[in-house]
């Protein structure tokens, strides 16, 4: 399984809801949990199903190198705030990348919190204890800051959005690394669009 880049038309198609938890979802997921482990330069902190060749509607998020993967089914945000982040919160450099979009940058300006409606799963056992089926559970939660970002990025991948698109649309520009300067930090030059 390897990610997904543009101008594969995969990543600006909605993704198909998930009815059932199956043990070919349940692979999928473990999969790609491996894929967003295995990123680096940059660092992956989500991955939707699109970025990995499937159009259905999951992705992963793992905002810190601490923290545990979270796997979000069907997410809907259902509210978001009115007040806007200015860039990525929580980080020095505010420019939002992409995965499927190798060396490009920009602000995006999303909701500071967010109220998300997803599923989880938990799992239904026979009476020789091997899971058979993996039930879906309902859960409804607030996120601010950075989880607040990646879930709404995330979202849009699953809809067909890229965050280039965000970019453009909030009359921002677009920025690829051109290399480091004297004290080792990226140097940004605009794209021209």
């Amino acid at each position: 399984m390897q990610i997904v880049k543009v101008p594969n038309p995969i990543l600006t198609t909605p993704s198909k809801p998930i009815d059932k938890i199956d043990k070919k979802t349940m692979e999928f997921i473990e999969e790609a949990k491996q894929v967003l482990l295995a990123t680096v330069n940059p660092k992956g902190v989500g991955l939707a199903a699109p970025q990995v060749g499937r159009g259905i509607r999951i992705f992963l998020t793992k905002p810190t190198e601490k923290s545990a993967i979270s796997v979000f089914i069907n997410p809907q945000i259902i509210w978001q705030s009115e007040e806007k982040t200015e860039g990525v919160p929580q980080r020095d450099r505010k420019f939002e990348g992409c995965l499927s979009i190798p060396n490009v940058w920009g602000m995006v300006h999303r909701a500071k919190e967010i109220k998300v409606k997803y599923q989880s799963f938990d799992f239904a056992q026979d009476k020789h204890l091997q899971p058979k089926t993996y039930n879906l559970k309902p859960t409804t939660r607030v996120f601010t800051g950075f989880m607040a970002t990646i879930i709404q990025h995330e979202t849009d991948h699953i809809n067909g959005i890229l965050f280039t698109q965000r970019v453009l649309e909030q009359k921002e520009k677009l920025y690829k690394i051109t290399g480091r300067d004297e004290k080792g930090e990226e140097v940004f030059e605009p794209l021209e669009v």
